[in-house]
């Protein structure tokens, strides 16, 4: 199988995935000289103010800023306007809000992203640095070969090449099948995209706070902060403790009414147009091992975070260029294969040490609800929830 204006023959790696991961581990190995396929599903361009022109996942913290530099990526991340983020408000341990201001950060302030344009402008990169795109979905892996879906045909065939990639998120199509993956915990996040309905100007300014609000909950926390699309508001929880009127857009409103903080970033919007809320997986995962001969796994189907970290993003960018850099130099010199994943591995190790130790610190903090079902789980470590299952949606 070939994509169309693909020439046939063999190529180096293949990158499965076309998130922020997959699309710097492609620039990498293409800058590198190698020929490399970048796989992205092609999703079509959201409509605007649709239920799809948003997706969660949009805190990028200043740490980032020099790893964009050093991928030459810094100048045209810039040039797209993301809004600034200059820190972070939080109700955690007591009631009253505790600010963390990025104003004395090297690195300076931190970005509230627009994650679709975001990924697209990571693939842009890749493919302006050599990468081939190819509209497929990634189904399987299986013997070193990739079954894919073509996304404008819906024809299903197989790829192969020296060196597969796995950035398919959490589903962790190729790493699944070689390593084992442990789950944290059962956390879900519940959240919906809320508009200013203000008219804008001096009478009646908009929305101009830049920094995130999290605050904890009895069941969970809630988290605020104002992104391209409008204010985000998410509800972290388990799925069992989950109340099932939060499926609902008014349901869900009622939930933001009983907090303290969220509900006060909430005036001036409308709830009345707030499209039906949406779920998606938010617990700590990691697959073992993350790579092995012929494949590495990045980002998420690596490495995926509790979202109260704010590093999704920082690691998956860079889980990506460690992997590029990873496979160009098993592709130099296969002799140095060995070495150059038990590197991999041992960088991957790190990331989740300091996290591991900051998720612990981070939940000790909140100790009002000592009783409460979410709060004991963390508190002894995060144990899972005998036979639940994460919300699908």
């Amino acid at each position: 199988m070939t994509a169309a204006g693909r020439p046939p023959g063999p190529v180096d790696a293949v990158v499965a995935g076309g998130g922020p991961a997959g699309a710097v581990a492609a620039l990498v190995l293409a800058s590198a000289g190698r020929r490399v396929l970048l796989l992205d599903d092609g999703a079509p361009r959201p409509s605007p103010g649709g239920r799809d022109s948003f997706k969660i996942g949009e805190s990028l913290p200043p740490a980032a800023r020099p790893l964009l530099r050093d991928l030459g990526l810094l100048d045209g991340f810039l040039a797209d306007g993301h809004p600034p983020s200059t820190g972070t408000y939080a109700a955690w341990g007591s009631g009253a809000l505790h600010g963390i201001s990025h104003l004395f950060d090297p690195d300076g302030h931190g970005w509230h992203l627009d994650r679709l344009r975001f990924d697209a402008f990571l693939r842009g990169a890749a493919v302006a640095a050599g990468a081939e795109p190819y509209r497929a979905t990634v189904l399987a892996h299986l013997d070193g070969r990739l079954t894919v879906r073509e996304r404008d045909t819906g024809t299903v065939g197989h790829l192969r090449s020296r060196w597969t990639v796995d950035a398919t998120g959490r589903r962790c199509v190729i790493g699944r099948r070689h390593g084992h993956r442990h789950r944290q915990d059962r956390l879900v996040a519940v959240y919906s995209v809320f508009r200013d309905r203000r008219p804008s100007g001096r009478d009646h300014p908009r929305d101009a706070e830049a920094r995130t609000l999290v605050e904890a909950a009895p069941d969970g926390w809630w988290y605020t902060t104002p992104t391209p699309a409008g204010r985000l508001v998410a509800h972290l929880t388990d799925p069992d403790l989950a109340d099932p009127s939060l499926r609902t857009p008014r349901g869900f409103w009622r939930g933001i009414t009983r907090t303290d903080h969220v509900r006060r970033r909430l005036d001036g919007y409308d709830s009345a147009g707030a499209p039906e809320p949406c779920w998606t997986p938010a617990h700590g995962l990691r697959v073992s091992p993350a790579a092995g001969p012929g494949w590495v796994a990045v980002g998420d189907a690596a490495l995926a975070f509790d979202p109260l970290s704010s590093q999704g993003i920082l690691s998956a960018l860079h889980t990506g260029a460690r992997a590029g850099q990873t496979v160009a130099a098993c592709l130099a010199d296969p002799d140095r294969t060995a070495a150059a994943l038990a590197d991999y591995t041992a960088f991957l190790d790190g990331i989740a040490d300091a996290y591991r130790r900051n998720h612990a610190h981070a939940y000790g903090q909140e100790r009002r609800w000592p009783a409460g079902p979410f709060w004991q789980r963390r508190h002894a470590g995060g144990r899972a929830v005998p036979g639940d299952t994460p919300a699908r949606r």
